[in-house]
């Protein structure tokens, strides 16, 4: 089965913080053309700052758009499971390839909470859920044992990890040696290529957001069996993620960096990155590096 990547595509806003709907489905086009599939409302889509209704729209604007040409995960993970099953039904009607469940956040979980969570998700839909780990963001980590638990639940294909330790994904992917039907896609950029390699369905990548073309060719070099080609795409791909993250905040810097190329895009809601002008200089220095 070929490898796949996933882009996790930004949300376009309007001047007043609007969604930009028009300009979201240019980036969609953008990322289709390139050879990647959508994730619509992850972290770098701030689906922390859109409505219950906003999501719910963005969601049928992205599926339309794609029209069949690539696959469409979309997240639903909230705080409370009540709501993330709410939007997990409306997501189901729209009919997406995918829902991802972001771990709860603000809210501490323990393990049994956790399978509580996923589960009632997964029986409220037959969307294919998987689940997403991004500690860093949530505070609360799904250990692999509860993946594994969760696994063999007939409506939980997989999990994104984002934790970005290569021990944690490692784990995961012994998950999914043991337990059949269970994918595991990586979330950091720096290991595209080693996740794909190891045995990693996919990729959901923010950064291929401003390195479309890049992304697909490490994925589609996988998938040729082209070794020599997917590495050199990965060190160009990782070399850029270390000089624009050591910046600040992955998703804002991933957002101004595609502003500056394409200023459609919007700012995001506030209180995220504003602009500055030392700041921008210095990320087009590195646009420019790379022939961005």
């Amino acid at each position: 089965m070929n490898k796949e990547a996933f882009v996790a595509l930004v949300a376009c806003f309007n001047e007043d913080e609007t969604i930009n709907y028009a300009a979201t489905r240019a980036q969609v086009r953008r990322q289709v053309s390139a050879g990647n599939n959508i994730m619509c409302a992850g972290t770098n889509g701030d689906f922390s700052a859109l409505t219950f209704e906003e999501k719910v729209r963005l969601c049928g604007e992205v599926v339309d758009e794609v029209d069949g040409k690539a696959r469409v995960i979309v997240n639903a993970g909230m705080p409370a499971t009540f709501e993330t099953v709410a939007l997990a039904k409306e997501f189901d009607r729209i009919g997406v390839d995918g829902i991802a469940v972001i771990t709860p956040f603000f809210i501490a979980c323990t393990q049994d909470g956790l399978v509580r969570h996923f589960t009632s998700v997964a029986d409220a839909v037959s969307t294919p859920i998987y689940l997403y780990d991004i500690p860093a963001r949530t505070q609360n980590h799904i250990e692999p044992e509860t993946a594994r638990q969760l696994a063999s639940h007939g409506n939980i294909s997989g999990i994104k990890d984002s934790g970005g330790a290569q021990e944690t994904l490692e784990a995961y992917l012994e998950v999914g040696r043991s337990e059949p039907g269970f994918d595991v896609y990586s979330g950091p950029d720096q290991l595209v290529h080693w996740a794909l390699t190891n045995g990693a369905r996919g990729c959901i990548s923010g950064l291929g957001n401003v390195m479309p073309e890049v992304l697909a060719r490490i994925v589609a070099s996988v998938n040729a069996g082209n070794d020599a080609e997917a590495r050199a795409a990965q060190e160009t791909y990782a070399a850029f993620r270390t000089d624009l993250y050591k910046l600040g905040y992955p998703p804002a810097l991933v957002k101004r960096a595609l502003y500056l190329r394409d200023p459609s895009v919007g700012l995001s809601r506030q209180p995220a990155l504003l602009p500055d002008p030392e700041q921008d200089r210095a990320i087009e220095a590195i646009l420019a590096k790379y022939d961005l």
